[in-house]
């Protein structure tokens, strides 16, 4: 935000560290609300969001054939570090949807498949995206714009944060 909106804003009588005024606090919130609508669906699945974050990501690889899906490639996709998405990949090995391989060149390098388990519930997983926008109380059309200004957003704070 330019300086003289900030500037405008705190001479208005806005207070600016009013917990509703906090971009930061209607993310967080909302990323909760939506969240917690997404757990009911997911129960049917047994997967935790997380867990279908990381599965969604390995299902369009696979779809268009990422010849070497790694845990490092999958934690930078998902923004996520290795302590998050070590158990997470754990968790879905135990239920036998992927499998985690070393490198025979690099044993550093772990890769991550998807088992015919874990491409079988894709089909079962097309439902979720479906039932929540059934239940969506605003319009699919402004829940696009919405998440293309996020992602906007998130990549302008992206880029500004790098070096």
């Amino acid at each position: 935000m330019p300086a003289a909106h900030v500037d405008s804003a705190a001479e208005s009588g806005v207070d600016i560290l009013e917990l509703d005024n906090q971009l930061c606090f209607a993310l967080h919130s909302t990323a909760r609300q939506i969240v917690k609508a997404y757990r009911p669906i997911l129960a049917q699945l047994e997967l935790t969001h997380p867990q279908y974050l990381v599965l969604l990501v390995l299902w369009t690889w696979a779809s268009k054939r990422e010849p070497r899906p790694t845990v490092k490639a999958l934690g930078l996709r998902l923004e996520l570090d290795s302590g998050t998405l070590t158990p997470l990949l754990k968790r879905l090995e135990t239920r036998g949807l992927i499998t985690r391989t070393r490198s025979t060149a690099d044993e550093r390098e772990l890769f991550v498949h998807l088992t015919p388990a874990g491409q079988h519930l894709k089909r079962r997983a097309r439902q979720v995206p479906i039932s929540l926008l059934r239940q969506s109380p605003v319009p699919i059309e402004d829940l696009i714009k919405l998440r293309d200004e996020l992602t906007r957003l998130r990549r302008a704070l992206a880029t500004e944060a790098t070096p």
